[in-house]
Parts: structure tokens; C-alpha cells; sequence
């Protein structure tokens, strides 16, 4: 079996990492940025941090911010026209997922104009050109869109999210600045931390999984057991290791898929608007214990990653427990929700089952699923 790994040319981490966007810039001999951003982070500064730096170096921009929480293809279509207006030659895409995720359907768009249908792209688009260059600017440390192959879009019509999944979308460099994640609130920055952990833990347990990948992911559950707690109270160094390990994890899940975690999670976004991280966070211990059995001892390395003590002497049994049990308390201490009740309706099971079953993330998961254990999964966490 042959395996791949894709990543950025070129990655900054740390504190004051945004500084070398220009270098890049020029070193690339780029003329003109779109900026694609959120309304969200243009009102709370996080986009002027970034247009200060290219004012700085007498760099040109033009900033596109029609972007929603969970961009749907209306999102994508007006940034493909303002794209095409603008005179830009590249994208500096500033946010969580959703502004990297609208920049990269933009950017593969515009050079591959036969996928101008949007959900043309969905799953393994067969586009033959590389994406308009993008220089991903991380503003949470959960997505990991920064670093990855993926990216999910809404059909606002159909009520549905779909996942895209394209070589030629990665960004050309990342910038990962802690100091564009210091202003994120509590309950944002648990979400996203979650996030993350669902990402470390379905790639490391996912069909595609290898040794590789498997390291990416096992430190990122050790960063994440570790500092979430603390970046949720603020802590600059908490902050600054929560971005490397939604990096890290980004660098494994990105090459080998996931689970049905984001597949039972995508509907929720799509139909309810619930984010994203919450809902992979709720759902997240239930299908481990779904999984458990498939994964060989993947639940014991999880629980050591957890900072658990003697679990080789741990029976299977003991060490899928302490495993699912740390990820549960992790979620508890962070104020995440502990069900759905609240946020799913059982008059829409069968819908939301059936499009977490055709999800693309599903055919990842370690064990074979259908549509009925779907839909108990779901009833179990209502």
C-alpha cells in the first residue's frame, strides 16, 4: 500500500508569525491580495492585524467579507465574481474554517472554471489545475483548514452540508499566530479545542490511519489533554499549543479522512446551525464506544496520550473506559453540552440519518455502519 502525505510549502508558528506574510508576499512576487474574511473578525480587529502588515509593506488588498459561520454556496459564488473583479493574483483567507473553506472553493473555482456548480465539487472533485495560491491565516485552533485538503460548504436549499476533498486546494503557507486566537472567547475556543481532539482522534483511528499520521495525532491529543483547560481561561502558552496541536492534527486527518463523528455532525450544522466543534464534541464519546472494538489497542495509546497511568496493565475493556471516560470529563470541564436534546428534533432523524450516512467522512470510519445504527447513535444522544 502506498501513502501520501500533503502539506503547506511553508508553515509560521508562534507569536508574531503574521509578520511574514509579506515576505512571502513578495517573495512569490504577488501583486494583489483578496482577502476573504468574516464580518465577524473585521469588527473584532482580527482582519486589521493583517491588512496593518500589508499596509506596512505598501502591498494592495481588497477584502471580501460576505462570509457566514457555515458558508453556503451563495457565499462561494458572490466571491468567485468579486474574485474575478477585484484584479487579485492571490488569497489571503483570514479565519476559522469557514472563511479558509469559502477561500478554497473560490480559489479552486477560478482555476478550474468547469466546476463553477458548486456542488460539482463535492467528495473527490477531478479538477486538473492547482488553486488560485492561498496564504492561510488561522484565527482558531480547531479547524486545521489551514493545513488541509478539505473543505465543507452548505446547500442552503437542500439543507445539507457537503465535504470536498482536493490535492490542488492546500493552501501555499500557513500562518498559525497565536496572537490572532487571544480574543476568542471561552465558549469558542472549547468548541474548536474540541474540534480539534475529534480530528486527532477519528485520524488515528480512521481505515487510512498509518505510523506516520498516527504520530501526528497522538501528540496532538497529548497537547490537547493538556492545555485545552487552560487555553479556555486564556493562557498565553495554552493558546500557542493548542495552535500547534490543531496543526498537528490537521496534518494527519487532512491525509487520511475521518469518521462518522463529522458525518453525524455535518446535518446538525447544515439543519440547526449548530458549530461545528460543539456538535463533534457531544458526539465524539459515543461513537468511540461505537468504534472501540475495531480499533485494536488505538483506545490505549489514546488514554496514555491522556496522561492515564499504568494502562498497560489495563485490560481492553478498562483502557477503552478510561479513554472515552478522559474525553468526556475533558468536554465536561469545558462547558460542552453532554447531549442533544436541545438542539435535534427526532421528527428529523430520518433525514439528518441519512445524510450523516452518505456523508463523505463516513466510508473513513473504523467500523462499517448503516442506516439504522446511524439513527441509534443519534437517539442515544437524545
Amino acid at each position: 500500500m502506498v501513502n501520501r502525505i500533503i502539506l503547506n510549502e511553508v508553515s509560521y508558528h508562534g507569536f508574531g508569525a503574521i509578520e511574514s506574510i509579506s515576505s512571502e508576499v513578495e517573495k512569490n512576487k504577488f501583486k494583489k491580495a483578496f482577502i476573504c474574511t468574516d464580518p465577524g473578525l473585521i469588527k473584532a480587529g482580527a482582519a486589521k492585524k493583517i491588512t496593518d502588515v500589508l499596509d506596512k509593506a505598501n502591498l494592495e488588498y481588497l477584502i471580501f467579507s460576505d462570509v457566514q459561520q457555515n458558508p453556503t454556496i451563495e457565499n462561494v459564488k458572490a466571491g468567485v465574481e468579486k474574485f474575478k473583479e477585484s484584479g487579485a493574483d492571490y488569497i489571503i483567507a483570514i479565519g476559522g474554517g469557514s472563511a479558509m473553506d469559502c477561500a478554497k472553493a473560490v480559489a479552486i473555482i477560478i482555476n478550474n472554471p468547469e466546476f463553477s456548480d458548486v456542488r460539482s465539487l463535492e467528495g473527490v472533485a477531478d479538477t486538473k489545475n492547482k488553486c488560485v495560491p492561498i496564504i492561510a491565516v488561522a484565527t482558531t485552533a480547531g479547524t486545521a483548514a489551514e493545513v488541509t485538503i478539505n473543505y465543507v460548504i452548505t446547500d442552503a436549499q437542500k439543507n445539507r452540508k457537503f465535504v470536498c476533498v482536493d490535492p490542488h486546494d492546500m493552501p501555499i503557507v500557513a500562518i498559525v499566530d497565536p496572537g490572532m486566537m487571544m480574543t476568542m472567547p471561552k465558549e469558542l475556543t472549547a468548541a474548536t479545542g474540541m474540534d480539534a481532539l475529534t480530528h486527532a482522534i477519528e485520524g488515528f483511528t480512521t481505515k487510512a490511519a498509518w505510523e506516520m499520521t498516527d504520530m501526528f495525532h497522538l501528540k496532538a491529543i497529548e497537547l490537547i489533554a493538556k492545555y485545552l483547560r487552560k487555553a479556555v481561561e486564556n493562557d498565553k502558552e495554552a493558546k500557542e499549543k493548542m495552535a500547534l496541536a490543531s496543526y498537528l492534527a490537521g496534518m494527519g486527518f487532512s491525509n487520511v479522512g475521518l469518521g462518522i463523528v463529522h458525518s453525524m455532525a455535518h446535518p446538525l450544522g447544515a439543519f440547526y446551525g449548530t458549530p461545528h466543534g460543539v456538535a463533534n464534541a457531544i458526539i465524539l464519546p459515543t461513537v468511540m464506544e461505537y468504534n472501540a472494538e475495531y480499533t485494536g489497542e488505538k483506545f490505549r495509546e489514546i488514554a496514555k496520550a491522556f496522561g492515564i497511568k499504568h494502562t498497560r496493565k489495563m485490560t481492553p475493556e478498562e483502557y477503552r473506559k478510561a479513554a472515552v471516560d478522559a474525553v468526556k470529563q475533558l468536554a465536561h470541564d469545558v462547558d460542552i453540552p453532554e447531549n442533544l436534546k436541545g438542539i435535534m428534533d427526532i421528527k428529523d432523524l430520518d433525514f439528518i440519518a441519512e445524510s450523516a450516512l452518505n456523508d463523505v467522512c463516513t466510508g473513513g470510519n473504523p467500523r462499517d455502519t448503516n442506516l439504522e445504527e446511524i439513527k441509534e447513535l443519534y437517539k442515544k444522544l437524545l
